[in-house]
């Protein structure tokens, strides 16, 4: 039977919304999706009327047994984390909220994953299925609750990273995992390099890894899973036990790397490329896939060496050129992306510019 949780604080907005976009929609007026805000500065600030969805709330259904929660896009994150804990539950991609205001679609929208992402996956894959408004007005309904539902299934997965462009989300479906019966984070003195090469090995081996992390000399382990396989492994690797709240300072940017004034660039990279030759301070994550750069260099720099990596390179603070933020889109994702938004936004008035200058 579904469980609903707190329904005295549920606030069901979804015919309101669908007014608001169809008579924006009818005007040709340019709507900013708001919720909690957190997620504004990442990415290009978007210009338009406030379409606030945070009073549509609350979790919808959830069955433990089946590991599967429905909440409103509105709802905060805090409470459904909170809800999973107490069935002693988890959102398996661990997402950061980057701020006490941050929403389950926000969330869902940038399509935000935490340390444990390489081994249990990403937001978008965890997304079972969504409703949404479309740029006219229009209720639509993509996926299910099952993860062997094909009927909207990629539908609903691209809205996770859409960033608002092509819907507003109203409701998404999860799949939840359990939590570890235990956690361990060991600490290692090792050179930037020689943490890569450790984490690939580890990378190949039956171990219970969930986070893999190198900064100022050190690489960060996590290991999680049962007492047993986690003592046994750890016992193996040696180090110094760290405090869990680690994770937690990277995966919030409250870590002291972050207060740095200098320009901050994310790269995403195949985790078997070696470092880029740029000067900067580095924080290798995702087990070397994704890696923080604080430096100077200027942003052509940067993109060519992600690019002759086998990856690229995002700016995610700091000045310097609109077009140095993140290198040049693929023509032909270009030419599909505006097709994407044509079919779901046709008058472009969801979060115009949030992906793509043009639209």
């Amino acid at each position: 039977m579904p469980r609903l949780v707190d329904p005295e604080q549920d606030s069901d907005l979804g015919d309101r919304l669908c007014d608001r976009v169809a008579e924006a929609f009818a005007q040709r007026t340019p709507l900013r999706i708001v919720g909690g805000d957190t997620k504004a500065e990442l990415g290009p600030a978007v210009c338009g009327e406030p379409l606030r969805v945070t009073g549509h709330r609350g979790i919808v259904d959830y069955q433990p047994g089946e590991l599967v929660l429905t909440a409103r896009a509105g709802t905060p994150l805090a409470q459904i984390e909170a809800e999973l804990a107490r069935h002693g539950q988890m959102l398996p991609f661990e997402p950061p909220r980057l701020g006490p205001g941050a929403t389950l679609g926000g969330t869902i929208a940038c399509n935000l994953s935490g340390p444990r992402r390489p081994w249990a996956g990403s937001a978008r894959d965890h997304v079972l299925g969504c409703s949404l408004i479309d740029g006219r007005g229009q209720r639509m309904r993509f996926g299910g609750q099952v993860m062997k539902n094909v009927a909207g299934y990629d539908v609903s997965r691209l809205m996770a990273g859409a960033s608002g462009t092509l819907g507003v989300l109203l409701d998404i479906s999860l799949k939840v995992l359990p939590r570890p019966a235990t956690e361990v984070t060991l600490a290692l003195a090792i050179d930037a390099h020689a943490a890569l090469e450790r984490m690939q090995r580890l990378a190949a081996q039956p171990v219970p890894l969930s986070a893999a992390c190198w900064l100022d000399g050190r690489l960060y382990l996590r290991f999680s899973g049962a007492p047993a396989a986690v003592a046994y492994h750890a016992g193996c690797v040696g180090g110094t036990e760290v405090a869990p709240d680690f994770w937690q300072s990277v995966n919030e940017r409250s870590h002291s790397f972050f207060s740095d004034a200098r320009p901050l660039w994310r790269l995403s990279l195949p985790t078997c490329a070696m470092q880029p030759d740029l000067d900067g301070d580095w924080l290798i994550d995702w087990g070397g896939a994704r890696r923080w750069l604080l430096s100077d260099a200027p942003g052509q720099w940067v993109h060519e060496r992600a690019r002759r990596l086998g990856g690229h390179a995002l700016r995610e603070r700091g000045a310097g050129a609109d077009n140095e933020r993140m290198a040049a889109t693929d023509p032909a994702l270009l030419v599909l992306s505006r097709r994407l938004k044509q079919v779901f936004d046709p008058a472009g008035i969801l979060n115009r510019g949030r992906m793509y200058r043009e639209f």
